[in-house]
């Protein structure tokens, strides 16, 4: 009987500040398991118990598991409740706080600049032609008007991925895909990113383009600029002007470089457009008559226009953005400032 308060005194005495599940799991294997709990080890006792012994000894062993037992259940149910409480205080919420506001996300300036143009000139009728990123040399070169020895070629550092294809180093390589598989009249925008060696400030390795074709009876330069009139004010706001002036692109004669005035200062004279009062805004010309008869196009029924606009420089431009990279670099700090969705 004396091993059996031992038992008690012992229990009582390690159950004491175990009010977790854990430590109540080891008390009950320490005490009730099968093959080493204390309790259970008294029954291995029975064989040094005289036989007239036995039932009463056995009896005590139950009783004592039965306490042990019902010690340890009262103890898991403390614990539950305890455990549950403290897991409903940490979950609690209090419905009356104002929820949190997430930012509202949008558009990159890019984007945003690219879908405006697309809207205005899709407004007047142009149709969408998107080519691949990946040229043949035929088409981003000899097909408009720059055979292998013309020095255009070294106004361009292309990256070529073999000696006959190379990342297009500009959109107009899709306009040659266009005239070949279609009749005039023409009219498509082709948009898409351009490849080119070049880093700085102003000038990005890769970057967007927006390419124009017209081709029809009758078209002259006249048509091209009154076009662009329309496009500068629509991006650059009413009273904004367009003036031409001559350069050089092989698949262009005669070849323009358009400049718009400045919508900063209104043509008075600012930093924006170092006090010109114009800001050059893209490059365009009258189709040359080689590069319509390599698509099968008669220059003596049809003639056309076409322009190229940087998409980031007419972003920068309408957003006060002096340096390109600020547009590739993913700052929050300067795409949330930007948002004409």
């Amino acid at each position: 009987m004396s091993r059996f308060d031992e038992i008690r005194e012992k229990f009582l005495e390690e159950a004491k500040g175990r009010t977790d599940s854990r430590s109540i799991y080891e008390l009950r294997k320490k005490y009730l398991d099968r093959k080493a709990g204390e309790v259970n080890a008294l029954m291995k006792e029975m064989r040094n118990i005289p036989k007239d012994e036995k039932a009463d000894f056995g009896k005590n062993v139950n009783l004592l598991k039965d306490w042990v037992l019902e010690n340890l259940t009262k103890m898991e149910e403390k614990a539950r409740e305890a455990e549950l409480q403290h897991r409903y205080e940490s979950e609690k919420i209090d419905v009356t706080i104002p929820a949190d506001k997430d930012p509202r996300g949008n558009l990159h300036p890019i984007t945003q600049m690219k879908n405006q143009m697309v809207d205005i000139f899709a407004g007047m009728g142009f149709e969408i032609y998107e080519g691949t990123e990946i040229e043949n040399d035929y088409y981003n070169f000899t097909a408009l008007n720059t055979p292998m020895d013309h020095p255009a070629r070294d106004m361009q550092d292309t990256f070529y991925l073999s000696p006959e294809y190379l990342l297009r180093t500009q959109t107009s390589a899709g306009q040659i895909h266009v005239m070949e598989a279609k009749k005039p009249p023409i009219k498509i925008l082709s948009p898409g990113k351009v490849f080119r060696s070049d880093d700085d400030a102003t000038h990005s390795p890769m970057f967007s383009q927006m390419e124009g074709l017209v081709v029809d009876k009758g078209i002259t330069l006249c048509d091209l600029q009154g076009m662009l009139d329309e496009f500068v004010q629509q991006v650059y706001g009413e009273g904004t002007r367009t003036r031409l002036r001559p350069s050089f692109f092989p698949f262009t004669e005669p070849s323009v470089e358009v400049d718009c005035s400045c919508f900063a200062c209104g043509g008075k004279g600012c930093k924006l457009c170092k006090g010109t009062g114009w800001i050059e805004i893209l490059g365009a010309g009258v189709v040359n008559n080689k590069v319509l008869e390599n698509c099968g196009i008669d220059p003596n029924e049809y003639s056309g226009f076409a322009f190229g606009i940087g998409i980031e420089r007419a972003a920068m431009l309408k957003y006060g953005i002096n340096n390109i990279k600020l547009l590739f670099e993913s700052d929050l700090r300067v795409l949330e400032q930007i948002n004409d969705a």
